[in-house]
């Protein structure tokens, strides 16, 4: 299979006409600012102008977590509660729970009698996070999780899957899959398209190509402003300025990255003049990021409050949003099991 990116099935919205979205995460924790600009700021965009369905992937969790299921819980409200932060409205958005939704599960099986292992084991996503986590030996759920990402995708009809670029093989696999299901069985599963988050990853505070949780080196978006600027004070930037007059390069500095992240045009074009000529010191631009930061964050801190103090609000959320997700992924099912002629009488 080729995984190359110009062969990829990637979605122009001018072009064509989509109806829905399905999008999500694995809960193994709070959400940081690398999610915002990766995913979080596109889907509170797109959410105005698509049906969209936000899964939060409990299941999935489990391929890197399952010695401590006991942390799923709190981590899901712990997303739950970064969505609707950020700005997910929950009256246009529905957020549900994998675990929640057993047609899922029942999908995901079917999806893993259509394709082989190799492809699995060659998909580079799968063989850089392998690499990342240091497993030496792949368990099946691991392993197979794109399959069930498929489902995930097929099961509620999504016409678009907003992604990163090192997720296009995903989508790339699931097409794939689900256009085998519908040649084998004549069913009217639809393939979906990418539609590229077109920011790219934030790097981590020390330097490294990825923000990430497990590298301890991510501003959370549920930490407070204190934290963030004992963090963005630590933050790497270019190592050669010794001396706030020395010119520098704002290209490999941590703290210009995120100035193009979050800052204004202008701001973004004064750093890099200032920068490269000797004009402003690393610590007034963290300054000046420290504001940016604050400003970006002072809104989700409001709606955060507010749901701190109304946490029942929180489940009650995800609890309707997995029932209405059910319905929907009910009546799929059972066109999959009609299609395959083995929807039987109900006992």
């Amino acid at each position: 299979m080729d995984f190359k990116t110009e062969n990829a099935a990637v979605a122009d919205e001018s072009k064509y006409k989509y109806k829905r979205i399905l999008t999500g995460d694995r809960p193994t924790g709070p959400l940081h600012l690398g999610h915002y600009a990766g995913s979080l700021k596109n889907r509170v965009r797109l959410q105005a102008q698509y049906e969209t369905f936000i899964l939060i992937a409990d299941i999935q969790a489990l391929t890197t977590n399952f010695e401590h299921p006991e942390k799923l819980r709190e981590n899901i409200f712990l997303v739950a509660l970064d969505y609707l932060s950020a700005g997910i409205d929950p009256k246009i958005s529905t957020i549900a729970i994998q675990s929640m939704i057993p047609e899922i599960s029942e999908l995901t099986t079917f999806f893993s009698m259509l394709i082989s292992v190799n492809p699995l084991r060659h998909n580079p996503t799968i063989k850089t996070e392998a690499k990342e986590r240091g497993y030496k030996e792949l368990t099946y759920g691991f392993l197979g999780y794109p399959v069930s990402q498929t489902a995930d995708i097929a099961i509620f009809k999504a016409d678009l899957v907003p992604v990163g670029i090192d997720q296009l093989p995903h989508i790339e696999l699931a097409r794939k899959i689900i256009r085998k299901f519908n040649e084998l069985y004549c069913g009217k599963l639809i393939e979906p398209y990418a539609l590229i988050d077109k920011f790219p990853k934030l790097v981590g505070l020390d330097g490294n190509l990825k923000m990430s949780k497990s590298y301890g080196n991510a501003i959370n978006l549920s930490d407070d402003f204190e934290l963030i600027k004992t963090k963005i004070k630590s933050a790497l930037t270019d190592k050669n300025r010794i001396h706030p007059t020395d010119k520098g390069n704002p290209e490999i500095c941590t703290i210009y990255s995120y100035h193009k992240a979050f800052s204004t045009d202008t701001l973004i074009k004064e750093t890099e003049y200032n920068c490269k000529n000797g004009k402003i010191g690393c610590v007034k631009c963290k300054e000046n990021l420290l504001e940016v930061i604050k400003t970006l964050l002072e809104p989700m801190n409001e709606r955060r409050a507010y749901y701190l103090k109304n946490k029942d609000e929180i489940w009650d959320i995800l609890f309707a949003g997995t029932k209405k997700a059910k319905i929907t992924a009910s009546e799929i099912i059972k066109e999959v099991k009609e299609s395959m002629k083995i929807l039987y009488p109900p006992i």
